[in-house]
């Protein structure tokens, strides 16, 4: 299909007016289906795309009706967006987002408390649907336009960024992605922190991109289970009064370690994995491939770009059973040989505690809607700064803490006052 044509498909699914299910952007990518497969030669040619679609347009009373449905629409200048399936999502709270229903928030992109960045007002784009129909200087209430002078919208706050347009997007997304970005090069950065609202495909076959795909709750419910059994299997052995740290290194000065040594072996186990998802996050997920490198762009791409890519795709918010088996393999048995085996086990039976602490966390940071001025709101507000804005900073996933100790905490904007 063409590049307009595909637009009033994006179009027609968030104004879910049409009923057409061809407008839905999950069911044209199929997760799995032929069109993720598709040739790039069943495109029409540039001179057979149809005629630019004339932009959809809504009445004050069509959009108070969709309004007391519940939906939640707001506007931009005459610009109307349908943001009903982000409101969970949004940093600020559903509340927050859902008060401005029906109102024009070009001067809350603006601050204060904070000004929007760049990828964030490109998001809101992907959620366009068309115009307001009369005076676009009101807002919609009780089904007519009242004045707004306060919420006057320029020519400079009309959206300079548009949404990704699919088909002159820089990857074919009707075909699977991590065998095209290593072809980016120098653009691939760039691209990869332009988040967009969709699922991504990343291997052709059906297999493969099952497993590298999970539900958030296969998380507890395999290494929970595995956690409670090594602790308590290795709290029986230090039970025994035998284990003795460095006892292999030398007899004489070697350490009794009882099982009231337990606990506090536990609990670092839980600080060690703070450390460690600082340090990956920030070493390894973060390094930026040399741009003439195809086969480190995709290697970013699967192990942390496509989270980036694609934010709020929930089958790729926590790491999948078999590559986080590999992954925690390796420090089990790494502690194993550093270790006598019931203290390195009890580390990490405390460090995969704190795994599934942090792959929770994580899930909930994108999906849920905490409380204002909780832990998590805060968390969460600084994780959707990191994903938008702020990239190179801001590591911390379940906690802040390393951000602190290593300065990479992303600080609150300073905002002038208004007169």
């Amino acid at each position: 299909m063409g590049t307009r044509h595909a637009n009033e498909q994006v179009r027609r699914r968030l104004t879910s007016s049409g009923g057409s299910g061809s407008g839905d952007i999950r069911g044209a990518l199929g997760g799995r289906g032929a069109d993720a497969q598709a040739s790039s030669s069943e495109l029409p040619s540039p001179a057979m795309a149809p005629a630019p679609p004339p932009a959809a347009s809504f009445s004050p009373a069509e959009v108070q009706r969709r309004l007391a449905a519940g939906a939640c629409w707001v506007r931009c200048g005459a610009r109307l967006y349908d943001l009903t399936g982000f409101v969970r999502h949004h940093p600020g709270g559903e509340q927050l987002l859902r008060a401005r229903a029906g109102q024009d928030v070009s001067a809350d992109l603006d601050g204060p408390p904070h000004r929007h960045s760049d990828n964030a007002r490109r998001w809101l784009e992907q959620y366009y649907v068309g115009d307001l129909q009369g005076d676009p200087q009101g807002s919609v209430e009780n089904g007519a336009v009242t004045s707004a002078s306060a919420q006057k919208t320029g020519p400079a706050m009309e959206p300079k960024l548009k949404a990704v347009d699919w088909d002159k997007d820089l990857v074919d997304w009707r075909k699977p992605l991590l065998w095209q970005v290593g072809h980016l090069g120098e653009k691939y950065d760039e691209w990869v922190h332009q988040p967009v609202t969709r699922p991504i495909r990343l291997f052709h076959s059906d297999l493969v991109e099952a497993l590298s795909k999970t539900v958030w709750y296969s998380v507890p419910i395999i290494w929970v289970p595995l956690m409670l059994y090594l602790s308590w299997s290795y709290y029986r052995t230090l039970a025994q009064g035998n284990v003795r740290l460095f006892a292999s290194f030398t007899t004489e000065y070697s350490v009794a370690m009882p099982e009231s040594t337990f606990p506090g072996l536990f609990l670092l186990g839980l600080l060690l994995w703070s450390l460690v998802e600082y340090l990956i996050h920030r070493f390894l997920f973060h390094m930026k491939p040399p741009s003439d490198s195809y086969y480190l762009i995709l290697l970013h791409f699967v192990m942390h770009g496509q989270h980036h890519k694609a934010p709020f795709d929930e089958s790729r918010l926590v790491f999948p059973p078999v590559p986080a088996s590999l992954v925690i393999a390796f420090f089990y048995v790494f502690l194993r040989l550093i270790l006598p085996e019931a203290v390195g086990g009890t580390v990490f039976a405390g460090g995969l505690l704190g795994y599934v602490i942090y792959d929770m966390i994580h899930y909930y940071l994108h999906f849920g809607s905490p409380h204002k001025g909780s832990y998590l709101y805060n968390l969460k507000a600084h994780h959707v700064k990191h994903h938008f804005a702020h990239q190179q900073s801001g590591f911390g996933i379940s906690t802040k803490f390393w951000d602190h100790f290593f300065h990479t905490l992303i600080l609150e904007e300073p905002h002038p006052k208004i007169q």
